[in-house]
């Protein structure tokens, strides 16, 4: 489990654990709000096939208290940069602070993780609501376009 002690504003622990036996239809099930579905698949489980399909990624489970309501994957680029992806918070629990807890557990946790290593994410340039988050947890903006989608990386102070 990943814990950075971050709670959501209805004051529910917001955790990252692995995905296992006993989690993984909830994550699967994890589907963003309609409107997001042009910039994030309609159920989590695509990000779970692609995680099992790839040395690349490993997917965590988004807890709030012991339910789950999110999905986010991590992993290590050629590079040795660490990547943020694939998050889905539920649709009936967003707005809620789980996103930015989420986010900011998992980047606190990649920073511990290495020795300096640069923290990257990357959002469709269309998703306003996940470049003002990204921007506040401390993201910015590096000028690489992958996939189409803005490269961020977290600035270190």
């Amino acid at each position: 489990m990943i814990d950075s002690g971050l709670r959501d504003r209805a004051g529910r622990h917001v955790t990252l654990r692995p995905v296992d036996d006993d989690n993984w239809r909830a994550v699967a099930d994890v589907a963003p709000r309609d409107d997001q579905r042009t910039h994030v698949p309609a159920l989590a489980a695509r990000y779970l096939v692609l995680t099992m399909r790839s040395d690349v990624w490993t997917s965590l489970a988004v807890y709030a208290d012991e339910t789950v309501v999110g999905h986010v994957m991590w992993g290590v680029d050629d590079d040795d940069s660490r990547w943020i992806g694939g998050m889905v918070i539920d649709a009936g629990e967003q707005d809620r602070g789980v996103g930015r807890a989420a986010v900011r557990t998992l980047t606190d946790w990649l920073a511990a993780q290495d020795g300096g290593h640069p923290v990257r994410l990357s959002y469709h340039p269309d998703n306003v609501p996940a470049a003002a988050l990204y921007r506040s947890i401390g993201f910015a903006p590096t000028g690489a376009v992958e996939d189409d989608e803005v490269v961020a990386e977290l600035r270190r102070d």
